[in-house]
């Protein structure tokens, strides 16, 4: 039986053999991708390499016009003028760096040793309107610092605390335990509470059970918050500012920031006394970097 050209031919709808339009990937999209990280580094690393490259300079390059990127003889008198006097003494910013040291040291620990319990009492017991206090808690946080100082600064001239070390980490302190309770909360709910019930059912009691079982499996958690709370201590400004007066007892910060002002600057000195300061919390993070990663991202996926 014969069969027509016609009957042969599919009547349907032509397809369409156009190819597609590549999407940009590959190589093509990587080589991109670093392009642009590499251009977001650079602008966002710049104001630090430049405080480095000032605090390595002598004085005349660093009020050169046009600035000296490269052509410039390295010297590190500034690091030098940092800790020691020109008469030989220790200077002024060593011992505030070292009024830092402590004071955000001690507080950081404080909040911890009391934050820590407390977040773990929140977490585990059923406390009447547990979600109006943890709210009240964190609403201490809500007015920044600068607010609270005036009333702070009066309450502290009354109870003899002005111009005191006591009284820089007793503040510090009260800032840093709700962030604490916050913080180490949502840790101690990714912890099961089975744990602690199987340790109780032994013999141990709760806070045994707690310091045995559960608080090793925090310090991910802990390790995170008291980071925070040591960046916070470090760097704060307003009350090392109003709450202290002389050179034994004022921080790092109001110590570089009155460097500036007067006739003139020393840029050098300057600089390089911000990276002295910017060195502690940088190694303290380093040290704790595989717990502070974990503590990040503990509980990023639910189960």
């Amino acid at each position: 039986m014969a069969v027509s050209v016609d009957e042969a031919v599919s009547t349907g709808p032509a397809r369409d053999h156009t190819p597609p339009v590549r999407r940009l990937g590959g190589r093509g999209r990587s080589v991109l991708e670093v392009t642009l990280l590499t251009v977001l580094a650079v602008v966002m690393l710049f104001p630090v390499l430049w405080m480095i490259e000032t605090s390595i300079k002598e004085n005349r390059d660093v009020y050169a016009i046009p600035a000296k990127f490269f052509d410039f003889k390295i010297t590190l008198d500034h690091y030098k003028d940092v800790f020691v006097n020109p008469d030989g003494g220790r200077s002024a910013l060593s011992v505030s760096f070292l009024n830092s040291v402590v004071v955000a040291g001690a507080s950081t620990v404080l909040a911890t040793v009391l934050g820590v319990p407390a977040a773990w009492a929140y977490s585990r017991f059923a406390v009447k309107a547990k979600k109006d206090q943890l709210f009240f808690i964190l609403s201490t946080r809500f007015m920044p610092p600068v607010v609270v100082v005036i009333p702070i600064f009066l309450m502290y001239r009354q109870v003899g605390l002005i111009d005191n070390k006591l009284g820089l980490i007793l503040i510090y302190t009260a800032f840093n335990v709700p962030f604490t309770i916050w913080m180490m909360k949502g840790f101690v709910d990714e912890v099961p509470a089975e744990y602690e019930d199987a340790a109780m059912l032994d013999g141990y009691t709760r806070l045994q059970a707690f310091r045995r079982y559960t608080l090793p499996l925090l310090v991910p958690g802990i390790a995170a918050t008291a980071v925070f709370a040591l960046i916070f201590s470090w760097n704060e400004f307003v009350f090392a500012t109003f709450l202290t007066s002389s050179d034994d007892v004022r921080t790092a910060p109001p110590a570089i920031a009155g460097l500036i002002g007067g006739t003139t600057t020393d840029w050098g000195l300057v600089a390089a006394a911000s990276v002295v300061f910017a060195l502690p919390v940088l190694v303290f993070a380093y040290l704790v970097r595989k717990h502070l990663i974990a503590g990040v991202t503990l509980g990023a996926v639910r189960r």
